[in-house]
């Protein structure tokens, strides 16, 4: 029975590896009685119809998943999700209009002096051990077949590396970059990564059993987003099983509120940290504790600072970046008209007046984060309307709807932005080809997909080559040719001179200097 009970803790991440604590307890009657005060005046009582029913270990897991919630506020986030006026409802026109010049800069146009300066600063900043890195991590690769974290997923590539694996590379050569040009030792790039209920244990085993990938353990911190009861549509709070709530993670806007709960925010101070970058794992050519975008934000001395890419074209289904009714926030595709979306700039022709696409990639000062306690709870909650297992409270029988009968409730990280005033937000437009290849489909799909990751990366590879001289031949066709650089040998294709007399024979992964 303790096994059982210690596995089903563990399962709730309840326990922790170092200490797995006393035997579980039943609740005492008192603490009982006040929590089921506290829900019968909430109207949501039902979640203690099985309670007597229950084993002690399923009581005791039930009663502490049951007061980590406050069914008040889960009442008061649900009436506003569901009831919340749209904004096109109120008196008020909504205008949209791109970012200004004045807190924007695009790697495509911008002075190769100014590039390189955000770059030396960043690396500085590195330096001083002001920088850290979150990485949203919390999604399985479910679309992708596999019911093990995304970070976990092999794309392909000629290494094998996991998407984890390649990013831990390119904080280890950011470190070393900033060793190499500051003369110290021993720099760290903290590596907070942010994982869900279902995705904790098998992350923190890939990492432990990866040796961290290279990177200190000690400059690794593996954390869990919070969770949100799942809704029916009558705002009831779901029961998934008799002794067990129906949950689904918070969105990526929890990151916020997880930075606070799980002490992140705490050793950011208490380690110096001034500059964070945070993104999400599905980007396999995300430039992790990109220099220049912290030496950008940091020199504009502003809040919160996003990167973009230039939109393909007008149908592309991709959130937007830019002002409405004044204040920096995103727009999703569904949201804008044709017109709109099919808009010019007046200032160049050529291209689309709304071109800024989202690709959730931010960067925060430490200043700004201090202050999350002063507006997290503004933030609002996005419905989702799902198929959602449950307990017939009244028969006490697993139902598997087959109609959408619920809602789940989430945040997004770019929900804060309109808090931001304009002034603190800046903008980087950079080229697609190097900086963004999202993983979001199963292979063969033909876009998002692994296929697609690969080649992305293996074509990056290749005009890194080529840029210092090198030559690539292959005898397969021209669009399964490449070559892989590992993030070890270079960061954003710099240090490849070595590379200049050299044909390099193709597909091909290059691991070391030699």
């Amino acid at each position: 029975m303790a096994s059982a009970f210690s596995n089903l803790l563990d399962k709730l991440h309840l326990t922790s590896k170092e200490d797995d604590g006393p035997p579980a307890k039943e609740p005492a009657d008192e603490e009982l009685n006040k929590l089921k005060e506290k829900y019968t005046k909430a109207g949501q009582e039902h979640v203690f119809t099985f309670y007597d029913e229950l084993s002690v270990p399923e009581k005791a897991s039930l009663f502490e998943r049951l007061q980590s919630f406050d069914p008040n506020y889960i009442n008061e986030i649900t009436e506003k999700a569901l009831h919340s006026a749209p904004s096109s409802s109120n008196n008020e026109e909504t205008t949209l209009e791109p970012l200004p010049e004045t807190v924007t800069a695009s790697i495509l146009d911008s002075k190769e002096d100014d590039i390189q300066s955000w770059y030396t600063s960043g690396l500085e900043l590195v330096s001083k051990g002001q920088v850290a890195v979150v990485l949203m991590a919390g999604g399985q690769g479910t679309r992708l077949g596999s019911s093990d974290p995304k970070g976990c997923f092999n794309i392909g590539l000629p290494s094998q590396k996991s998407l984890f694996q390649i990013q831990a590379e390119r904080i280890w050569k950011v470190q070393q970059l900033a060793e190499r040009d500051s003369g110290k030792k021993d720099i760290a790039i903290p590596w907070y990564v942010m994982t869900s209920g279902p995705t904790r244990q098998p992350t923190e085993k890939f990492f432990e059993e990866h040796n961290y990938f290279g990177l200190s353990k000690d400059n690794v911190s593996i954390f869990e987003q919070g969770v949100l009861p799942c809704i029916s549509n009558d705002g009831k709070i779901l029961l998934e099983s008799k002794a067990k709530v129906a949950v689904a993670p918070d969105g990526n806007g929890g990151i916020y509120q997880a930075l606070l709960t799980s002490n992140v925010r705490t050793d950011m101070r208490k380690r110096g940290i001034q500059h964070i970058h945070a993104y999400c794992v599905d980007n396999c050519l995300v430039k992790v504790a990109d220099p220049v975008f912290i030496g950008f934000a940091a020199a504009k001395e502003v809040d919160i600072a996003t990167k973009v890419v230039r939109k393909k074209n007008a149908k592309e289904p991709v959130g937007l970046i830019l002002q409405k009714n004044g204040k920096p926030d995103v727009v999703e595709y569904s949201e804008i008209d044709d017109a709109t979306a099919e808009a010019k700039d007046s200032s160049k022709p050529d291209l689309l007046k709304f071109r800024a696409a989202n690709i959730v990639n931010h960067y925060y000062s430490f200043r700004f984060l201090e202050t999350i306690e002063d507006w997290v709870h503004q933030l609002p909650h996005h419905v989702a309307r799902k198929k959602i297992p449950y307990v017939d409270i009244e028969k006490g029988e697993t139902v598997k709807p087959s109609a959408p009968n619920g809602i789940k409730l989430e945040q997004f990280v770019f929900d804060v932005f309109p808090f931001t005033p304009l002034e603190k937000f800046a903008c980087m437009e950079v080229k697609r080809e190097e900086e963004f290849s999202p993983l979001k489909n199963a292979r063969g799909t033909g876009e998002d997909d692994p296929d697609t990751s690969k080649q992305d990366i293996l074509n990056q590879g290749r005009r890194w080559v080529q840029n210092v001289g090198g030559m690539v031949e292959s005898e397969v066709a021209p669009e399964e040719t490449g070559v892989e650089v590992s993030p070890l040998v270079s960061y954003g294709g710099e240090g490849l001179e070595f590379l200049q007399t050299r044909t390099i024979k193709a597909p091909a992964v290059i691991e070391k200097e030699d």
